[in-house]
C-alpha cells in the first residue's frame, strides 16, 4: 500500500498538467481509483515535509452548554482560504515568505496534512486551483464527495505557467451524508454578474435523516469594494432563503467574505431573517467578539492582519459544540503567514455542529 500510495501522491506534485491540457474543467472518472488510509497518507505527507518545522499544535474548545446532548455524531465543518498556488507564487507578494517555502511539492502536503489531522465531515474551500489533479483525486479516495466552481475571470489565469482557474470547493463524507440538491450561484451585484461565486448544497444525514444546507463562497477582495461585497451578501443571502425554504432547512455558511466585522456585509448576515449566528464569535469572553485575526500577511504594501473568514450557522436549530483554536501570534512568527510552518496566508477554522433537538 505505501508504494503505491506514493505513486499516488507524487502523481498529483506535477502542477503544470492542467495548464497544458484544457481538460481541467472536466472530473476524471475516480470509481476504479482504490481507497487511501488517512493515516498512511499522513505518513506520506510527513515523509515529504521531514525538513519543515513540525505542524503547529492546535486545540478544540468545548463550546457545549448545559441542557440535553444530542445522541447523533457531530458534525465536523472545516472553512480554509487554502491559497491559490499561482497566486501565492506569481501574484501575492509574500516578502517575508521565502520562495522555498511555497513550492507545490511539499506546501501540498502541508494542506492536507491539516486537513487530515482535523478530518472534517465536511471541507469548504476557496482558490483552489489544484482540484482537478490533487484534491479531486486523493479526497475522493478518503472517503469525500466533491464539488468545484471555479471564478469566471480568474486571476490565477494571468500568471505563467498557472494551473487552470481558482475558485471554491465543497467536499463532504459520502458515507456520513447523501446529496439532496446542489446549485452553483454566481453572485450578482448591482443586477450585474460578477466574478466571484458560491456553491450551496442541501445534504441529508444518514445516521438522523436531518437535513441541512451548507454553503461556500468568496467574496470580493480590496478596500474600497465594500459596497460590492455588501451587494455580493445580499445576493448570496436571497438564494439561501430560496434554498432553505425561508429558513425552513439549517443552514451552515463557510467562506472568506475579505470583509472585517465593522463591514455592512457582516451585518447583513448578522442580521439576516436567516437568524444566523457566527460561529468564532463563541470564543470570545463575552461570545460575541470575532478573533482578532484570521488571516496576517506581510505584502510589498505593509503588514496585514484582519478577519475576514467566518461559519455562520442557524441558531435556531444547530449548536456549536467546539471550535478549533488560532494560532497564537508566537506560533505565527514575526514573518506572519505563509512559512514553512503553514501553508497559506488564512487559518483553518472548524467547528463541531449538532441539531439542536430532535425532530
Amino acid at each position: 500500500m505505501g508504494s503505491r500510495l506514493c505513486s499516488a501522491l507524487t502523481k498529483t506534485l506535477d502542477g503544470s498538467a492542467a495548464s497544458q491540457h484544457p481538460e481541467y474543467l472536466v472530473a476524471p472518472d475516480l470509481e476504479h481509483l482504490e481507497p487511501i488510509d488517512p493515516k498512511e497518507l499522513l505518513e506520506e505527507c510527513r515523509a515529504v515535509l521531514h525538513t519543515r518545522p513540525p505542524r503547529f499544535q492546535r486545540g478544540f474548545v468545548d463550546l457545549r452548554a448545559d441542557g440535553p446532548r444530542s445522541s447523533h455524531t457531530p458534525i465536523r465543518v472545516m472553512q480554509w482560504n487554502i491559497l491559490a498556488q499561482a497566486l501565492g507564487e506569481g501574484k501575492d507578494n509574500f516578502v517575508q515568505c521565502p520562495l522555498e517555502a511555497l513550492k507545490w511539492e511539499e506546501r501540498k502536503c502541508l494542506i492536507l496534512e491539516e486537513i487530515l489531522a482535523y478530518q472534517p465531515d465536511i471541507l469548504c474551500l476557496q482558490e483552489v486551483d489544484h482540484y482537478f489533479d490533487t484534491f479531486h483525486p486523493l479526497l475522493s479516495r478518503l472517503g469525500y464527495q466533491g464539488t468545484f466552481f471555479p471564478k469566471p475571470w480568474s486571476p490565477c489565469l494571468d500568471v505563467e505557467h498557472n494551473n487552470g482557474p481558482d475558485g471554491c470547493a465543497l467536499f463532504f463524507l459520502h458515507n456520513r451524508f447523501k446529496l439532496v440538491n446542489s446549485a452553483n450561484i454566481r453572485l450578482t451585484a448591482m443586477a450585474l454578474k460578477t466574478n466571484q461565486v458560491a456553491i450551496a448544497q442541501t445534504l441529508e444525514c444518514k445516521e438522523s435523516s436531518r437535513q441541512f444546507c451548507i454553503a461556500v463562497t468568496h467574496l470580493k477582495a480590496r478596500t474600497g469594494w465594500e459596497r460590492f461585497r455588501s451587494a455580493q451578501g445580499c445576493d448570496l443571502l436571497q438564494n439561501l432563503q430560496n434554498i432553505t425554504q425561508g429558513a425552513k432547512i439549517p443552514l451552515i455558511v463557510c467562506g472568506d467574505f475579505n470583509a472585517e466585522p465593522t463591514e455592512e456585509v457582516y451585518r447583513h448576515f448578522a442580521s439576516s431573517s436567516l437568524n444566523l449566528n457566527s460561529a468564532y464569535k463563541l470564543l470570545s469572553a463575552d461570545g460575541q467578539s470575532e478573533p482578532p485575526y484570521t488571516t496576517w500577511k506581510i505584502r510589498t504594501s505593509g503588514e496585514c492582519r484582519n478577519t475576514l473568514d467566518y461559519i455562520w450557522y442557524s441558531k435556531h436549530a444547530l449548536s456549536v459544540r467546539s471550535a478549533l483554536g488560532l494560532l497564537t501570534e508566537e506560533q505565527i512568527g514575526p514573518n506572519r503567514l505563509p512559512s514553512f510552518n503553514y501553508p497559506s496566508d488564512h487559518l483553518s477554522l472548524v467547528c463541531d455542529f449538532s441539531f439542536n433537538e430532535e425532530p
